[in-house]
């Protein structure tokens, strides 16, 4: 930690891991929410413990290394080092496990009266048992490799979240270890004859025939049990290999090292514990880092659960096309004439789809450049790329290879882009580039160069566009344009510290800007007003100029979804400061920042959270918001969400978060009102179109 670090005021935040474990809460109270059907609170439990899993392979395992590397280190939120941050997060989660296994269950008994039933082995019945026996037979017992750890047989390894039953074997008076795999190649459940809401899970299966598949030994003990590695491959810190041609390759041996990190966690189905303390010794891991669920340990499943009654479920959603564009129009026209917000999952990302594919096959568009992150795997973005640069158009692709967990997607991706003529370039050596920027080169009337430039908050993943809420801004400012232009050859030179007009950049200039922005607000007192919406806070500065401005009595509304290290309503701190949390049925994943009030307002969308990575180890961007009408149906929208009272939490003092609705009240859910309502504007026919009255004079009400 450094001298300055060693300074802070630690009264008013909190450890960013101890901050996302209370987030993955509110998830999991998701599933105990009445309100929310069926099929989709199970959902929930799925999301909670996937999420979980990328915690330990990640964060956890970071910790980990960060323990062996550089032990006397302290977080600068909590003053923790790696040892006790982990020690705290192993004593958290335990009950957390004990929490959802509750849920888990009740949800079972609840599902089982309508129909939808995960049926135990032992309580198959007839021509049922006789059909799994038989898929047993057929489709699992060829593929399995049981194995048996003694002397002459090695303890094998393990994959990273692979599902495998083990056992305890006894032969005379010698104790062995039996492992056998669950088949990968296998669906994860049986649906039963006739019905498609009945099943047995493949673990089941397997387990049931433990006794005849290790049968020459007496099976004492047994429990499925799965296995989290440390996945947090430092790519910015591992030397490049000199015998790899190339970057792809480089990446390719990174994936592959990843299977072989060390073990961080133990998850067992099942109380065994002879067989757990057996598997801690072989694994060197902890009582603390061993976990006996009641739940199943993969829980991605319930996705293919759809055949029941429909109730169980949300309604059906289909982002709209939005009504004020004319389909039948080239938008191109379209946009140019007026900046435009698309509004995901309320709105479809079709017309930036469209936008792209007109632009492939149109003989005036000179040049396509976009920066790439995640990509859905049938992407029509990509397509469309492809397509462009196949009609000679230069287009220029920045695809991030380092998108955890969509490495080898994104490998992919990036062969074929090239395979088809697309300039591809990679993220910067220690800087993964996570901004959202597409820049569009058209010539015009006398050979004039038109620009159109579009700025996310989300990725261009047509899958997650679906489920996320996020805004794509599309604009053919001249000045952003030129930031544009200025970016992707900077990207193209390396050089990550350019100068920029009105976009801004990190790691170049964003945080400076933002910290300059509050510093305004302070400056205006009680009269301050700043709002920011987000999915992390933990950036210590940042977090300090916030805390400087609640002092300066500057009004502080923060919508964070998941990590806050910043502690709202310290008395003489963050008095000033509100934490709301919204988890719905989509994904809060816009980020918006303002600051001031009326005309004078400053907005921006933005691809960055307000975590350190971000701002100083990541390639952001920030665009500001000038449209009059876009910023102010943007600020009714910040202000429907601090005003939910149903998916809304508040945090408090403590870290905890509370309910708040008050008995009585209006019930206020802003995904919900969204569902139903979309921008009201005006097609677009002449350049003078201006959009119509937003949401009722621009604000949303209920």
């Amino acid at each position: 930690m450094s001298q300055t670090d060693k300074a802070r005021d630690l009264t008013y935040t909190q450890n960013r891991e101890l901050s996302w474990l209370k987030f993955n809460m509110r998830v999991l109270q998701e599933a105990q929410d009445v309100t929310v059907p069926l099929m989709e609170r199970l959902r929930f439990i799925s999301i909670f413990t996937s999420n979980l899993d990328e915690f330990f392979m990640v964060r956890v395992g970071s910790l980990y290394d960060l323990s062996q590397v550089t032990p006397k280190v302290r977080d600068n939120k909590s003053g923790k080092t790696p040892a006790q941050q982990l020690e705290l997060i192993f004593q958290a989660v335990r009950p957390m496990i004990q929490y959802r296994d509750r849920i888990y269950l009740d949800l079972c008994k609840d599902l089982e009266k309508k129909g939808v039933q995960d049926i135990p082995y032992d309580q198959l019945q007839n021509r049922d048992k006789t059909y799994v026996q038989d898929y047993y037979k057929n489709y699992i017992r060829p593929l399995l490799s049981p194995q048996i750890i003694d002397r002459s047989h090695p303890f094998p390894h393990l994959k990273n979240k692979a599902l495998y039953a083990a056992a305890l074997l006894r032969d005379k008076d010698k104790e062995l270890l039996g492992i056998v795999g669950v088949p990968e190649s296998v669906p994860p459940i049986l649906f039963l004859p006739g019905d498609h809401a009945k099943f047995v899970r493949t673990e089941t299966i397997l387990q049931a025939h433990l006794k005849k598949i290790f049968k020459i030994y007496h099976v004492t003990q047994q429990s499925i049990i799965s296995v989290t590695r440390n996945a947090d491959i430092s790519y910015d810190e591992e030397k490049f290999d000199e015998d790899s041609p190339d970057v792809l390759e480089h990446m390719s041996k990174l994936l592959r090292q990843r299977e072989r990190l060390v073990p961080v966690r133990l998850e067992m189905q099942g109380e065994a514990e002879q067989l757990k303390l057996l598997l801690e010794e072989k694994l060197k891991l902890s009582q603390a880092q061993t976990y006996v669920c009641q739940c199943p340990l993969n829980l991605k499943y319930v996705y293919q659960v759809t055949a029941c009654d429909k109730s169980l479920f949300y309604p059906p959603h289909e982002p709209a096309y939005p009504a004020y564009l004319d389909r039948g129009q080239p938008l191109w026209d379209q946009f140019l004439q007026q900046d435009t917000l698309l509004f995901y999952p309320y709105e479809s990302m079709q017309p930036f789809l469209d936008l792209l594919k007109q632009s492939a096959v149109d003989p005036k568009v000179l040049s396509i450049q976009i920066t790439i992150y995640r990509l859905a795997s049938n992407s029509a973005v990509a397509k469309a790329l492809c397509t462009a640069a196949e009609h000679g158009k230069a287009v220029t692709v920045l695809v991030e290879l380092r998108a955890r967990f969509d490495e080898q997607n994104n490998i992919n991706w990036a062969q074929e882009l090239e395979e088809a003529g697309c300039k591809i370039i990679y993220g910067a050596d220690g800087f993964k580039c996570h901004s959202k920027i597409c820049l569009i080169t058209r010539r015009g009337k006398g050979d004039k160069l038109n620009y159109l430039t579009q700025v996310g908050t989300g990725n261009y993943n047509e899958k997650t566009a679906a489920l996320y809420t996020d805004f794509s801004l599309l604009t053919s400012d001249p000045v952003i344009a030129e930031d544009a232009v200025n970016f992707f050859q900077n990207m193209l030179l390396g050089d990550l510290y350019g100068t920029y007009q009105k976009l801004l950049v990190a790691p170049a200039s964003m945080k400076e800007t933002l910290l300059r922005l509050i510093d305004g607000e302070i400056a205006r007192g009680n009269k301050g007003h700043i709002i920011i919406k987000c999915n992390s806070l933990t950036e210590r500065d940042l977090i300090d100029q916030l805390a400087r401005a609640s002092q300066a009595g500057v009004k502080v509304e923060l919508i964070v979804r998941g990590i806050c290290c910043l502690l709202p309503g310290i008395a003489g701190r963050t008095d000033n400061i509100t934490v709301t949390s919204i988890v719905g049925r989509f994904l809060e994943h816009s980020r918006v920042y303002c600051f001031g009030d009326g005309e004078l307002r400053q907005m921006y969308i933005s691809s960055a959270d307000l975590m350190t990575r971000n701002q100083t180890r990541r390639v952001e961007i920030a665009c500001p918001v000038e449209s009059g009408p876009i910023k102010q149906w943007l600020s009714g929208y910040l202000d429907l969400l601090l005003r939910d009272n149903v998916k809304a939490r508040r945090l408090l003092p403590t870290g905890d978060y509370i309910d708040v609705y008050t008995p009585g009240a209006e019930r206020i859910s802003a995904q919900e009102y969204f569902f139903h309502h979309l921008p009201e504007r005006a097609p677009v026919r002449s350049g003078k179109s201006k959009w119509k009255q937003l949401f009722h004079r621009g604000r949303p009400h209920i």
